[in-house]
């Protein structure tokens, strides 16, 4: 039996772990990709993303995995998976372009027997009314009949160690059985448990359910957490108290707001397009966005009051701030919380500095940030100090214990810092 052959467009934190997974259930793998810089990088056996080491790479290449630029590896593929990302444009409307640039691409190079199958979170109806047709206005050949088309939302988890795409279930809904088997066959050469679902709408429809789910969870402690701050409540002791119950109850955390590729832009898309089709709001999502996207300035609000205890203004103060990727122990900047937090700061007057041991350099919109070299001395020499990510290589007792204040949004350091 000859090996089979995918293309996987787009190499970021989606396509990347999926070629790799691929590559080791003896897949020849094309990682198609628009950035001749990144491409390079790629087959010079060097990774750009947190869960793939240079030395996962170089393994990838002694399979066969190859990076290009070159869109007429699809001609040859037995499937081509679209990984391409889909952010959020003016007026927080769905930004499909990298998908129907990629769908172009793909369409121009399609050979008949073909699954092509769409990755990239989007609304409901996506795959079919938007995709489907550049394909197969872009190829000549029928979707259905002369190439199989389905939907499986990516669960990628950066940093974790325990769920990867082997382990994780993975859903799929085709534009006909045919459709959906075909990329069963796909998935299940290296995915334990994957699920057939009835179509697509429902397999675009379950990945935005799932991040929706946590976004408005998340929004609820957010909330709790400044009314119990104005009860004199310890919000983070009743989060441990309620976490006890082993049925009914999920643990979620305040921060300082939220980050990522998912949470802050998928619930956005499922509420986009409630209102485009139906023309009223999806009011659990744009209630929790306005609640989570208040965070940054309560942080900022809480900074300033601390600073005020201890009869100094924010404006001119040193603030340090820990940690700013959006997840602890990745230095994926993705949508981060501490990029609007920094902002703020700056707004009223504040000297921003930096420490994080993900990240060297940190640019916002209004220019770019010091990053201390030494963090024991930045600690001490700090007016206030803020925890906007917990990473594990942070000594968060001893760090505030040296320091002047703390404020810890994260619910991680000891007394005498101040948890949010």
């Amino acid at each position: 039996m000859a090996q089979r052959t995918v293309t996987i467009v787009g190499q970021g934190y989606v396509g990347l772990p999926l070629a790799q997974a691929a590559a080791r259930a003896d897949w020849t793998v094309h990682g198609l990709d628009v950035t001749q810089s990144l491409v390079d990088q790629l087959n010079g056996g060097t990774s750009h993303v947190d869960d793939l080491s240079d030395t996962d790479i170089q393994e990838m290449i002694d399979l066969g995995y190859r990076a290009t630029t070159d869109p007429s590896v699809v001609s040859e593929s037995d499937v081509v998976v679209i990984c391409v990302p889909t952010p959020l444009g003016d007026g927080g409307s769905p930004d499909l372009g990298a998908v129907k640039g990629a769908s172009r691409t793909v369409g121009d190079n399609l050979s008949a027997g073909t699954t092509v199958i769409l990755e990239s979170t989007t609304y409901p109806g996506t795959t079919d009314d938007v995709v489907k047709p550049i394909l197969e206005m872009a190829s000549g050949l029928t979707g259905g009949t002369d190439f199989q088309l389905a939907y499986s939302p990516e669960r990628v988890d950066p940093g974790s160690k325990k769920f990867g795409i082997k382990n994780t279930p993975k859903l799929m809904g085709g534009i006909n059985d045919a459709s959906t088997q075909a990329a069963v066959a796909f998935y299940g050469a290296f995915v334990d448990e994957p699920v057939a679902m009835n179509g697509m709408r429902e397999a675009e429809t379950a990945k935005l359910l799932e991040n929706t789910f946590r976004h408005v969870n998340i929004a609820l402690v957010d909330e709790m957490a400044k009314f119990c701050k104005e009860l004199n409540i310890d919000i983070w002791e009743v989060i441990r108290g309620a976490s006890t119950k082993p049925f009914g109850f999920m643990k979620f955390t305040p921060g300082p707001g939220v980050g990522g590729h998912c949470i802050p832009i998928d619930p956005n898309y499922l509420s986009y397009e409630v209102r485009n089709q139906l023309g009223y709001p999806f009011r659990f999502v744009e209630l929790a966005q306005e609640i989570n996207n208040s965070m940054p300035r309560y942080v900022v609000d809480r900074v300033g009051e601390l600073l005020n205890e201890h009869r100094k203004p924010l404006n001119g103060s040193d603030v340090l701030l820990l940690g700013v990727t959006y997840k602890a122990d990745i230095a994926d900047q993705r949508e981060s919380p501490a990029m609007p937090v920094a902002e703020l700061l700056r707004e009223r007057g504040a000297n921003i500095r930096f420490h994080d041991p993900m990240v060297d350099t940190w640019k916002l919109e209004s220019g770019s940030v010091v990053r201390e070299a030494s963090l024991e001395d930045a600690v001490k020499e700090a007016d206030v100090v803020v925890v906007l990510q917990a990473h594990e290589s942070y000594a968060l007792g001893k760090l505030a214990a040296d320091a002047k204040v703390m404020l810890d949004t994260r619910g991680t350091a000891p007394a005498p810092a101040v948890r949010l």
